[in-house]
């Protein structure tokens, strides 16, 4: 299974006409964050894939159609009109991506779990401190522990916005990462955890790291990952 993920800015690779030449081999895509809809509707009417995302701390204009506490008061519940499929504190299985996991016998479908925002640094919208992020963890964790039980694994995709705390993170206090996502990389193990937030200004930070069991990589601009990962020698592990 290939994947394309995109974060944080609009790739001219992938905002492109050529864009079905370019990735029309992919099997789905996964948003990280701080994309406008438009261009996450742009990827979904022109590549016709599964497309997921997750918001970040940018571009939130349409939130207010997926959280209750960015609409005003006098302000009503409206659907947005989108193919792609929000993933921002949700546990999905897609049983139109199935695939096979080296040592088992038959495919099951694409496990995601996906987290929304940054840590709080100005009390914006969408927005949380470590103990938010906590709380909003471990309403996952029903669903997690069903995916065990059915499938024999929690979870294939951790798809969120900011990073684990010392994984890719910055010190200021936007950029910092959450020690919570370490906990529940540990816990939970998920294939890879795809992330936005830091741009990939200098060519010498790394896009992708292993952390404990994780392939850690960050979406920034575009990237195409494989399920069943097929080589991981090259990857530098980053530990606490």
């Amino acid at each position: 299974m290939k994947i394309l993920i995109v974060s944080d800015m609009i790739d001219p690779f992938v905002y492109s006409s050529s864009i079905s030449e370019m990735f029309g081999y992919v099997d789905c895509v996964l948003c990280a964050g701080d994309l406008s809809m438009d261009y996450i509707d742009f990827i979904v009417s022109t590549l016709n894939k599964p497309t997921y995302f997750v918001f970040g701390n940018h571009n939130l204009k349409e939130l207010k159609y997926f959280h209750k506490e960015a609409r005003k008061e006098d302000e009503r519940f409206e659907e947005y009109p989108c193919g792609s499929i929000y993933a921002g504190f949700k546990v999905l299985q897609d049983t139109n991506l199935m695939w096979t996991r080296p040592g088992d016998s038959k495919p099951t479908p694409l496990l995601i779990a996906g987290i929304s925002g940054s840590r709080d640094y100005n009390h914006g919208l969408c927005q949380y401190t470590e103990s938010q992020m906590k709380l909003k963890l471990l309403k996952l964790v029903p669903k997690l522990m069903i995916n065990k039980i059915k499938y024999g694994r929690y979870l294939d995709i951790f798809l969120t916005h900011a990073t684990p705390r010392h994984v890719h993170d910055h010190e200021d206090n936007c950029h910092k990462g959450f020690k919570v996502f370490n906990e529940f990389i540990k816990k939970y193990k998920p294939t890879y955890m795809v992330h936005g937030h830091i741009h990939l200004y200098d060519q010498s930070e790394p896009r992708i790291s292993r952390y404990d069991d994780s392939i850690i990589v960050n979406a920034y601009g575009h990237y195409v990952i494989d399920l069943p990962v097929t080589d991981i020698s090259d990857i530098p592990v980053i530990t606490d």
